[in-house]
């Protein structure tokens, strides 16, 4: 299965509030080998994207910050279904990021639409400005 497919069977799973946990995102991080995280309040768009690429057998990035797969697969300028998208969060230079999967442009071309996890506590799909763009990996 490819990456968009996989990552679409999981939209609609969402944070629990409270002290409990939703199991399914505290198996996104056991399954990428994060058995330290026992939070869904863990920031988790990282570790789904690595969940979604051990699933279809993809290079992942092994790490839980959304720059780190800034360093993974091959840069591209013209994004397919399913690419990896890299945002920046609070300025350019901070180590903040976010990481999903490239849906499409927006028919003015000033927002990205991607399909994530830690979207608003959730896997959905949503749009971002594109002057937040720090680049997009084929893997």
């Amino acid at each position: 299965m490819n990456t968009i497919t996989i990552a679409l069977s999981q939209y609609g799973v969402t944070e629990t509030l409270g002290e409990n946990h939703n199991q399914i995102i505290l198996n996104y991080f056991k399954d990428i080998g994060k058995q330290w995280v026992t939070t869904d309040e863990t920031a988790w768009c990282s570790a789904f994207v690595n969940w979604v690429a051990l699933k279809a057998n993809k290079e992942q990035s092994g790490a839980l910050t959304a720059r780190s797969w800034l360093k993974v697969g091959t840069p591209t300028q013209t994004p397919k279904l399913g690419d990896v998208v890299v945002f920046w969060r609070s300025s350019k230079q901070s180590w903040k990021g976010h990481v999903g999967f490239f849906v499409g442009y927006s028919q003015d071309k000033r927002y990205i639409y991607c399909l994530g996890g830690n979207q608003n506590n959730q896997v959905n799909i949503k749009a971002y400005p594109a002057y937040r763009l720090l680049g997009f990996r084929t893997l």
